[in-house]
């Protein structure tokens, strides 16, 4: 089995990669849901009937959306996923030499268009979800899903090609 993995891994290194990013992933993910649980049911808890709407972020419906309780989750959980995120796909997945002073604000630049995404479209996930029936209980975990699978569809190329391109002889 393992022979059959190392010869699939030397035939596809790019599709390997994809994969090992998603795996990898699950770091981050895994971070995102216990931070996003751990503040929805206890940190912010009191919150979530607390309206929330500035600028672009409309958190002002607590019966779909949590409230201030939804969007300081949501906001703590990305960020802290995105930090452990950067680490992991750097030194695993990508194995990049790229300079920590050039790669992280190019990173930091990817996590808040990966935080800011989710924080904009979870209020309308979350009332979409609501609206067809999902328990409110439920309706987080449900749009936080959709936000990771958004943030992969962004993360990986960039990832890939421009923040944390591969060791090579040149870098």
């Amino acid at each position: 089995m393992l022979t059959k993995i190392k010869t699939f891994t030397d035939r596809h290194p790019d599709i390997w990669q994809f994969i090992l990013f998603n795996i990898l992933s699950n770091c981050a993910t895994i971070t995102n849901f216990v931070v996003m649980w751990v503040c929805t049911g206890l940190v912010f808890r009191s919150l979530q009937t607390t309206p929330f709407k500035f600028w672009v972020f409309d958190y002002s419906h607590p019966a779909s959306d949590l409230g201030l309780c939804g969007f300081l989750s949501f906001l703590l959980a990305n960020v802290l996923a995105q930090t452990v995120n950067f680490f992991v796909q750097k030194n695993f997945v990508f194995k990049s030499n790229a300079e920590f002073t050039k790669a992280v604000p190019k990173f930091i630049l990817l996590a808040v268009i990966c935080v800011l995404i989710p924080l904009i479209l979870t209020p309308y996930s979350s009332a979409l979800l609501k609206s067809i029936g999902l328990a409110k209980g439920i309706v987080p975990t449900v749009a936080n899903v959709v936000n990771i699978v958004l943030q992969v569809v962004l993360s990986f190329p960039l990832l890939k090609f421009w923040i944390m391109p591969e060791k090579s002889e040149k870098n």
